[in-house]
């Protein structure tokens, strides 16, 4: 007996090795593009092709992930009730989480008022005019643009709430027919581990593309535009850090009685391809399967994690509030109070209609800049060559707080397997890294207990 289970783990770690000199090799990669973009910048803006790739075929990926994994989930409850009751907790709590984003980027930026002393050139003042005129258009555009123009478009258009709002549909839909839909249910579980292993072989490109976004970028902005706007970088790097270590950190504990740096840990390969592509969507697809590996339920994390990707953006509140306060310093025109308020309340609606667009946070605040303030429009012009940098920040914070808002909706609904999470946060569980996906009879089927009760055991062992 004892024998047997000793070598038990052994498969899967194997695997995890495997994948370990996988994540290796992206560090590598990323301090070469770091050092061939400052070597020969020239060369380097000419591999940015390589990042681009890598992050499309992660988001080709992404809408076959969101449908299976959410027509699975709601259409194995049999109360369309408890699905909206789901959906209105986790919005409830992105609005509430924007709040705090947006009061606490206010107070620091406030406090080092980091604009002081910039200088504006016309060619910054025309850059800040041209994102200006890519921002979302409004609040009743956002809605439509929600209803895919055909069924089939939901699917290939691209836009994650349009794939959310049919599969939400096709959830309910299973759900009606009863027993019927059963098979249906098992069908797409299927094709979510075929869409899970074609991933899996995606993310062997990893280094490669985290070579050619790291070294594009560096070439393209060189050392002299960090040093002139260092300060408006660090201070929102240090913002980012305290709201997901005195903000995320406590809810989560309470709530949960989870560690943050234990979850942030069991993240880190997450973290490292968001921090090589500056892409928060190159991690959707693993933050689906790891949280269902953790054991929230699958309800929970189909709802929670794709409607967090648009709404809950606790790090775009905070480089729009700090964002806005740098360019009123930087041109000499500060802005009260009541103004910095209406102005940052319209900037989270607004932030909303951009989510998903690529350079959705400079675009959304040259817009609201536009509409309140025309005059600070021209200094949006000074944040663009580090906006690259900043929007890793961006992504970083928005993915950390969209694992804890999973965490934590999962408490609150009583759809988390506390025990399973301590086994898999202390490494007793660990991911499976080759499949994405966990025991073939646990969490890739909608209803079956075999992660809970494999969690059971080895805690009744521990």
């Amino acid at each position: 007996m004892s024998s047997a289970a000793d070598t038990a783990p052994a498969a899967p770690r194997a695997k995890r090795d495997r994948t370990h000199f996988l994540y290796i090799a992206v560090i590598i990669a990323v301090a070469l593009g770091i050092a061939v973009g400052f070597a020969a910048p020239d060369f380097a803006q000419q591999l940015k092709p390589l990042g681009t790739g890598f992050v499309n075929l992660i988001k080709m990926m992404i809408t076959p992930v969101i449908f299976c994994t959410i027509v699975t989930g709601v259409g194995s409850i049999r109360s369309a009730a408890k699905v909206g009751k789901l959906g209105g907790l986790a919005l409830t709590y992105f609005i509430g989480m924007s709040f705090v984003a947006l009061a606490i980027g206010l107070v620091v930026g406030n406090v080092l008022h980091p604009g002081s002393g910039m200088h504006l050139s016309e060619a910054a003042k025309q850059a800040g005019h041209t994102q200006a005129a890519t921002a979302s258009e409004g609040l009743v555009d956002f809605a439509l643009s929600i209803i895919p123009t055909t069924f089939v478009s939901a699917f290939t258009g691209g836009v994650v709430l349009q794939t959310l709002l049919v599969a939400l549909l096709v959830g309910f839909a299973v759900q009606a027919m009863g027993s019927s839909g059963e098979p249906i249910l098992r069908g797409i579980g299927h094709i979510q581990k075929l869409v899970f292993r074609v991933l899996t072989m995606i993310m062997w490109a990893a280094p490669v593309g985290a070579f050619g976004a790291i070294a594009a970028v560096v070439g393209e902005t060189g050392v002299d535009a960090l040093k002139a706007l260092g300060t408006i970088m660090l201070a929102f790097y240090i913002t980012c850090v305290l709201f997901v270590g005195l903000v995320l950190g406590p809810m989560l504990w309470f709530v949960a009685k989870v560690n943050l740096l234990k979850l942030l840990r069991y993240l880190g390969r997450e973290f490292l391809l968001i921090l090589s592509t500056s892409s928060s969507d190159t991690a959707l697809p693993r933050l689906i399967a790891k949280m269902e590996h953790l054991g929230v339920s699958r309800p929970v994390v189909g709802i929670t994690v794709p409607t967090g990707y648009s709404f809950n953006l606790d790090g775009t509140m905070i480089y729009l509030t700090m964002a806005s306060l740098f360019i009123a310093d930087a041109l000499g025109q500060p802005l009260h109070l009541g103004e910095q308020i209406t102005l940052l309340l319209f900037m989270m609606v607004a932030s909303k209609g951009a989510a998903g667009v690529s350079g959705a946070g400079l675009a959304t605040l040259a817009g609201a800049l536009q509409s309140h303030r025309p005059a600070l429009v021209d200094g949006v012009g000074l944040i663009v060559g580090i906006d690259r940098f900043m929007s890793e920040a961006r992504a970083l914070t928005n993915f950390a707080g969209n694992a804890v808002a999973t965490v934590l909706i999962g408490s609150w609904t009583k759809e988390i397997d506390k025990a399973r999470v301590a086994l898999v946060l202390d490494g007793h569980l660990p991911f499976d890294e080759t499949t994405l996906l966990d025991d073939a009879d646990g969490h890739g089927g909608p209803g079956l207990p075999g992660p809970r009760e494999e969690g059971e055991k080895e805690l009744a062992k521990a």
